[in-house]
């Protein structure tokens, strides 16, 4: 992948040469007119004069009518629904109307259409009005992806009931937090996930809680289905339910109303909450479909978990708003990708950049180009996987998507262009709301000048990428986390002039001269690994809390040939104290896969400033190094054990041969 950043000598005259050639043809049409001749003599001046302007406008047309053909349908439809003044659950009461019997969610052999959707989450709002729950009030789920899994938030949405979306991988303190910052009053958890809840529940400070336990039927049949003791048999419970019609209480709900809440890791540590209201929600799920041109008639394949955004809100949303069909899949298998593909003759699939990696690492088979998908669309796919994904796997069209949970910074690159997050017009750069200023790579801190304002940066200038926020659009709104104060973390303030408000993408993003975005890093104290955010501070709390030591740090390193960042954990250990057997049951048993560092490194002595700061950029630059780091120095096992980083796994690492 290059990155456009200049013309060169080729391409400045050739440029200049059409110009020439394009201005004479027009002299000719107008030569009668002195004034009109005038003029076409003061443009064709400056078009030569400036080759790179007339050369990228030329470029782009093509790509910026698509663009803003699909960016009007897309306001054109969010106006309308802000007119209206539907909620998601009113919504979708007018798709399933319009084709009842048609399949919304379909897994294995299971399938749901949108009248039985609509039947199950009216019986879901009538249960949970009967039993006391009201408007306002906040329910988490804490479940694995099944059919059954929107129908219940989506129910509980129509009585005005929050629901928090529990990352299905969270265990002990993380979980308990997390079911904390929503103020759930209850939990609907699936059985599958009964015995990690119980464990919190009984040995956490949680008892007030509402425990009400969910199972499919094979669950069910299961000689070891266990109920916890205190739950309630949701499923029983439900089949017994006759539900009411619940349409006072949908038309109570506003696009504003907050719908979900889903968790995102910051810098903060612990997940926080991001509030999702109906409005949100539909501005995601709607932005998707029109930019990357998904139609009502696809099968959309949707492999990733539905407590996240990409899954619950980018992938569903396409049923629940426009009438897609979505298949489902409880977890990722890249055996199974393609396969499923064709067996739920899917049209559009979804991924994120981990997905793609490991598809590309699965032996050939004839069912890699079997599929009938015309389009992918998703975030995260590596520049130097791009066109070696598309061309074996035969894939026509990729709409990469940039924007995160809580951000209001979106972006979509829906012109194929390898390794572009998104683009935005040459004309509209300083009117559209996402800005890249400029930024101490260092310190993630914006760079001001003397009038204490923030500048944008140059083609080719690495930046910080920013968000203008407007309450008043749905496009441009900010709503944040159920947490205030980290809220207000997320935001900068005195941006371009004095009173504007942007929100702080945390990301180091670079622009080349036809408006494309490539992203390059993230600021802070979050890097990405396995598709997610990690916080470093909240796997420091945890390894701190395990070998009861003082000092830990936490970073992100590079290792070739891998999507994002691995997680690296230095221990000042200055008396050879840790016991790694002790520390690698800790980690496990307190961290999902995704956080769990990859690498420990034991030293005398973390390096720090003179303020005492500890330096966790002269480690991240050090890596996993063994010729150059004389600490000890341990890789994590594929049990789940910390032992010491051989010459022969490092050199699997460096070749990509690690299995990772």
């Amino acid at each position: 992948m290059s990155i456009l950043l200049e013309l060169n000598f080729k391409q400045k005259n050739a440029t200049r040469l059409f110009t020439a050639i394009g201005g004479f043809s027009a002299y000719l049409l107008i030569k009668d007119s002195t004034k009109l001749s005038m003029a076409l003599g003061a443009i064709m001046a400056l078009m030569l004069r400036n080759p790179t302007i007339v050369y990228v406008l030329f470029i782009t047309i093509p790509r910026d009518i698509i663009a803003a053909y699909r960016f009007l349908k897309l306001n054109i439809f969010l106006y309308y629904m802000e007119y209206k003044k539907w909620s998601m659950a009113r919504i979708f009461q007018e798709k399933y109307r319009s084709m009842p019997n048609k399949c919304c969610f379909v897994m294995d052999e299971r399938k749901l259409t949108f009248q039985e959707v609509e039947e199950f989450s009216n019986k879901v709002g009538t249960y949970f009005l009967d039993k006391g729950f009201r408007r306002g009030d906040c329910v988490a789920l804490f479940m694995e992806t099944r059919p059954e899994y929107v129908g219940l938030w989506l129910g509980l949405s129509k009585i005005g009931i929050i629901t928090a979306l529990i990352n299905s991988n969270q265990r002990r303190e993380t979980l308990r937090h997390s079911i904390e910052a929503a103020k759930a009053k209850a939990i609907i958890v699936g059985t599958e996930l009964a015995p990690i809840l119980k464990d919190v529940w009984q040995n956490e400070d949680l008892k007030w809680l509402s425990i009400f336990q969910f199972s499919d039927e094979e669950q069910r049949d299961n000689d070891n289905f266990d109920l916890i003791k205190e739950a309630v048999d949701l499923t029983a419970d439900l089949k017994q339910q006759i539900p009411q019609n619940l349409q006072v209480y949908i038309e109570q709900c506003k696009p504003k109303d907050t719908l979900l809440y889903v968790y995102t890791s910051g810098t903060t540590g612990l997940p926080k909450a991001a509030v999702i209201t109906n409005l949100r929600y539909l501005f995601i799920a709607a932005a998707t479909h029109y930019m990357v041109a998904v139609r009502p008639n696809d099968i959309v394949y949707n492999a990733l978990p539905l407590y996240h955004t990409a899954g619950g809100i980018i992938g569903v949303g396409n049923a629940l708003i426009f009438g897609c069909t979505v298949a489902l899949r409880k977890k990722f298998s890249a055996s199974n990708f393609w396969k499923d593909c064709i067996k739920y003759k899917a049209t559009v699939a979804q991924y994120i950049g981990e997905l793609c990696r490991y598809l590309l690492t699965t032996p050939r088979k004839p069912e890699d180009t079997l599929h009938n998908l015309r389009l992918m669309y998703g975030n995260g796919l590596r520049p130097q996987i791009w066109s070696q994904f598309t061309t074996r796997f035969n894939i026509p069209n990729i709409g990469e998507l940039y924007g995160s949970t809580e951000g209001n910074s979106n972006l979509a690159n829906v012109a194929n262009q390898v390794g572009a997050v998104g683009f935005i017009p040459i004309v509209a750069r300083t009117l559209y709301p996402v800005q890249v200023i400029r930024v101490d790579e260092e310190s993630g801190e914006p760079i001001r000048n003397h009038n204490g304002l923030c500048e944008r940066c140059a083609a080719g200038e690495t930046g910080l990428l920013v968000g203008k926020v407007d309450p008043r659009r749905a496009v441009t709104s900010f709503h944040g986390y159920a947490d205030q104060k980290a809220s207000e973390k997320k935001l900068l303030r005195n941006v371009f002039k004095k009173g504007d408000v942007y929100f702080n993408s945390g990301d180091l993003i670079v622009v080349d001269i036809l408006g494309y975005f490539y992203f390059k890093d993230r600021t802070g104290d979050t890097f990405r690994w396995r598709g997610e955010n990690v916080s470093t501070q909240e796997v420091e709390a945890i390894i701190t809390n395990v070998i009861g030591l003082q000092d830990c740090v936490v970073y992100g390193v590079d290792i070739p040939h891998v999507e994002g960042k691995a997680g690296m954990a230095a221990i000042e250990d200055p008396e050879h104290k840790v016991d790694l057997n002790h520390l690698s049951v800790g980690i496990r048993g307190s961290l999902p896969s995704y956080a769990q560092p990859l690498f420990i490194r034991l030293m005398a002595e973390i390096p720090r400033t003179g303020t005492f700061k500890m330096k966790k950029r002269e480690l991240m630059l050090q890596s996993f190094n063994i010729h150059k780091i004389s600490d000890p120095l341990y890789y994590l096992n594929k049990d789940g054990v910390y032992r010491p980083l051989s010459e022969e796994q490092y050199q699997l690492l460096l070749d990509g041969k690690a299995g990772l």
